[in-house]
């Protein structure tokens, strides 16, 4: 499996080497701290990746670490300056918080991701018709929305990486009954999701509705996981008045990866969605849109 070389990417490489370096050299954040002048939340900051560090507090750090071989700080000090790269996303910064931001940087960066819907198909897997039909529903500017299709766009980018990430959707049947755009909309993505389905790093899958209550019902969610280190996850959850994202929290990811194999032992097995979804592709192709609603005199 590739790894997808992002700044985020290389970020976390950094925090983890950092982490690991001052571990072996025995000192504490603390010790660091008082060695440098600098503040206890400095040091923090940088190994949580909450802050970016400078090539020169690098190069300031890497003495203390007793990391002296050439070759290894030439490595660190390229992996810095590459994680203070700009990506893709960072053009929308005037459009979009710095959370939906991080967000996207999780989303090209994970080695493996897992995510649960129980209303929709994920952003990942939508066609520019079920995106356009989604991002309306919320906003009636026409600018907002393109705009908002062209990022669902370019995140999809990430699964025609040749031996790229690894993928694991989990949906409701729900999402497969909405109709989303109506039914030529509708049909065109259930056709798109049995298409998706058959590449060798995407699996989807669908709880039933017979499945009755699951754990799922609390809400949509999804997990990244990265390289670096051991149980190394962020975890995006879902919510009605905002979605939270949780880093550094290896415990609570941790709970929602279990979550998520739950869900998995109840959904249809793997391979098995053209299966299920071709008799609603069958029911959306004989449907007839809605009539257009008469004018009002």
């Amino acid at each position: 499996m590739a790894q997808v070389e992002t700044p985020i990417t290389q970020q976390r490489r950094l925090r983890a080497e950092l982490k690991r370096a001052r571990e072996q050299s025995g000192m504490t954040q603390k010790d660091v701290a008082e060695l440098l002048d600098w503040s206890p939340s400095k040091v923090i900051r940088i190994e949580t990746g909450a802050a970016i560090i400078s090539t020169s507090d690098l190069m300031a750090l890497l003495p203390h670490y007793g990391v002296t071989d050439r070759k290894r700080i030439d490595a660190l000090v390229e992996v810095a300056r590459a994680s203070r790269k700009q990506a893709w996303w960072d053009e929308y910064r005037t459009y979009y918080d710095q959370q939906f931001l991080t967000f996207l940087g999780y989303e090209a960066s994970t080695i493996r991701m897992r995510g649960f819907q129980a209303l929709l198909v994920p952003g990942l897997l939508q066609t520019p018709g079920y995106s356009n039909a989604i991002v309306r529903a919320y906003s009636d500017d026409e600018e907002v929305i393109a705009r908002g299709v062209q990022v669902r766009g370019k995140r999809q980018r990430v699964l025609d990486v040749e031996s790229g990430p690894e993928f694991f959707f989990v949906l409701d049947e729900a999402a497969l009954h909405r109709w989303v755009g109506g039914p030529a909309v509708m049909r065109e993505q259930l056709l798109w999701l049995e298409e998706v389905d058959k590449r060798p790093n995407v699996h989807i899958q669908v709880v039933p509705f017979s499945a009755g209550a699951h754990p799922g019902m609390r809400g949509a969610f999804t997990i990244f996981e990265f390289p670096y280190e051991d149980d190394d996850f962020a975890l995006l959850l879902e919510h009605p008045d905002g979605d939270v994202l949780i880093q550094n929290k290896p415990e609570t990811a941790s709970s929602y990866v279990e979550t998520f194999f739950e869900l998995e032992a109840i959904a249809s097995p793997k391979g098995g969605l053209g299966k299920l979804i071709r008799p609603i592709i069958d029911s959306l192709s004989a449907a007839k849109p809605a009539p257009a609603a008469e004018p009002q005199e």
